[in-house]
């Protein structure tokens, strides 16, 4: 079932929610990243990964610096509608280290 942009909880968590990204092919967990509504807005028009940046309070590209941008295929919307998933397809690394993905490092 396709969900409208007014349907995602954006003030519960103060104008963001959570966006999970992972490789559409493999299904590997790329990042997390936090979008609102204008950045999932210029995510459905341009069909590229934009965020909201909470420590510089302010829209990015993924891949506008690096060139390592991330083509969305598909944005799923989970059950409370306060966390997104972009299945993409990226055209370099998700970190910006030069690792695959932001999570390289274990805990346990």
């Amino acid at each position: 079932m396709e969900k409208k942009i007014d349907e995602i909880d954006f003030e519960k968590a103060g104008g963001i929610v959570p966006v999970i990204v992972q490789d559409n092919n493999t299904h590997e967990v790329l990042t997390l990243a936090y979008s609102n509504r204008e950045s999932l807005e210029l995510t459905r028009k341009t069909g590229l990964s934009w965020f909201w940046s909470r420590s510089r309070s302010k829209l990015w590209q993924k891949g506008e610096e690096s060139g390592n941008t991330q083509q969305v295929k598909k944005i799923l919307v989970d059950c409370d509608q306060d966390a997104l998933i972009y299945l993409v397809e990226p055209s370099g690394p998700a970190c910006h280290t030069g690792e695959r993905n932001c999570f390289h490092h274990s805990l346990l």
